[in-house]
């Protein structure tokens, strides 16, 4: 098994940053990742990270879904990274 970290970003219309970032918190997930940490930027953007044990990187892994086309300014990104373990302190 493999640590993978699902990368989800969108950006909001205008002056719905704090709507957007409220409907990615409540969206629940078919199951639990072992970690879920959402973070906001500027431009209104809202950015959910997910960590999960799986097989590969191309896993079937639960995400989060599209928000409605009124709240988004463009279709969201997405990401998969695979873990490659801690690094040491100075490599």
């Amino acid at each position: 098994m493999t640590v993978v970290a699902l990368m989800w970003e969108a950006r909001a219309a205008e002056a719905r940053g704090a709507e957007l970032l409220e409907w990615a918190r409540a969206q629940e997930l078919a199951r639990e990742p072992l970690r879920r940490e959402t973070f906001r930027a500027a431009g209104d953007r809202v950015l959910v990270v997910t960590w999960w044990e799986a097989a590969h990187a191309d896993a079937a892994l639960p995400e989060l879904p599209e928000p409605e086309a009124g709240l988004v300014t463009r279709p969201v990104h997405r990401w998969r990274f695979e873990s490659l373990g801690p690094e040491s302190p100075g490599q």
